[in-house]
């Protein structure tokens, strides 16, 4: 429905002004922290998208992600029985086998996700696009991470004309290949030109099917920031609104620590309610958050930070 489109208006002053208002919230202490990190634990995305990945390397972050809090820290907070691991693990397709086949042989349900349609920079055909997902699927991949063709926004193809693709109908296809597979569509929110056009990326993208909207590939210069996610978060309340369907929001790339995690669960608590609050409708793609949230836990629970030793690589 392009009326959505063509009647979007952001304000990017008051969107940044909203944003500066965010960073000064005052934070959660003792055990309401630890309570939100935990929380933040079992949202996470834990995610290695590196060239130099290793069939061991993602071994062993799968063994991290069942076990992503020290057993005692666990024990000490009395919720070592609470089932306490990430939301998935993310890799490459290449990649997918070796995390299912770890995950499977821990007796782990850890759903494996998998980037694809030409991460990251989406400069694929369609084609191949497509192949990506239907082979990232086929390994075990029961979500798929697809980006967009930054392109098709910045020059606003919303709707086909002619032989021309638009953004519509990429996501729309990709969606499809990925079959049963829950698919998350990375925006790339820092190529895409302004705030206005991440809100009609966005709308677009929930319109085509997406399960989830994604701020980053992680590989941009600029990723998640505050101001980019109250403009997706808005799109996603308003296509509720107007829908009934919810649509999951993950912000990646650039969180690192136990502080800025919590910030965001706060954003999304103000901004979309609790019910969001929850791994199906709500992930941080992160690669090295977990050892600050780990480290914030040890803390909490023994009044001193830990050293290098104490605790394992996440």
């Amino acid at each position: 429905e392009l009326g959505w489109i063509s009647k979007v208006y952001v304000n990017p002053p008051e969107v940044a002004r909203h944003a500066e208002q965010i960073q000064k919230w005052r934070t959660v202490k003792g055990n309401w922290q630890a309570a939100w990190l935990l929380k933040a634990v079992t949202c996470i995305d834990l995610t290695t998208l590196s060239g130099d990945d290793t069939p061991s390397n993602v071994h062993r972050m799968c063994f991290k992600a069942k076990h992503p809090i020290r057993e005692d820290l666990l024990k000490a907070m009395d919720m070592h029985d609470k089932g306490i691991t990430v939301a998935a693990v993310c890799v490459y397709p290449a990649r997918v086998t070796d995390a299912v086949n770890t995950l499977k042989a821990a007796g782990c349900n850890i759903p494996v996700a998998s980037v694809a349609a030409g991460f990251p920079s989406g400069q694929t055909p369609l084609e191949t696009k497509l192949a990506e997902i239907k082979l990232a699927v086929q390994y075990g991949a029961r979500e798929i991470d697809i980006v967009i063709s930054r392109s098709l926004v910045l020059s606003g193809q919303w709707e086909e004309k002619e032989a021309e693709l638009c953004l519509y109908e990429e996501i729309r296809q990709c969606r499809e290949a990925c079959g049963e597979a829950h698919m998350k569509t990375i925006l790339a929110t820092g190529e895409l030109g302004s705030l206005a056009n991440v809100y009609k990326a966005s709308m677009i993208a929930m319109m085509a099917g997406s399960d989830f909207i994604k701020t980053s590939t992680g590989k941009e210069v600029e990723n998640a920031t505050l101001p980019v996610g109250v403009v997706m978060m808005r799109a996603i309340k308003e296509f509720y609104w107007q829908t009934g369907n919810k649509v999951g929001f993950k912000p990646a790339g650039g969180i690192r620590t136990a502080k800025e995690a919590i910030t965001w669960l706060m954003l999304v608590k103000e901004e979309l309610g609790v019910e969001w609050l929850k791994p199906e409708l709500f992930r941080l793609g992160a690669s090295s958050l977990l050892g600050d949230i780990e480290k914030q836990i040890f803390y909490h629970v023994t009044g001193y930070y830990p050293l290098q030793h104490d605790l394992a690589m996440a």
